[in-house]
């Protein structure tokens, strides 16, 4: 029986976007603020937190919905 795990240990799409941008800001090519050079690395975490607040607040209103719900029906 073989093992057919990989791992990945080659550059992603972010971090090669990244460097590209960096090297071009270096290079004068771009006159971008570093936010935005640097923005691939940190825009997918940003997408993170933004979709796990949503579910967060969803979450909190349908348990509070359900509290009220079941506080009525009492």
């Amino acid at each position: 029986m073989s093992n057919n795990s990989s791992v990945s240990s080659g550059i992603g799409f972010c971090e090669l976007l990244a460097i590209v941008f960096i090297v071009l800001k270096l290079c004068g090519t771009i006159a971008w603020s570093w936010w935005w050079v640097l923005s691939p690395i940190w825009l997918p975490f940003a997408v993170v937190g933004i979709v796990l607040l949503i579910v967060a607040i969803v979450a909190g209103v349908v348990w509070t919905s359900v509290q009220l719900y079941e506080c009525l029906t009492s």
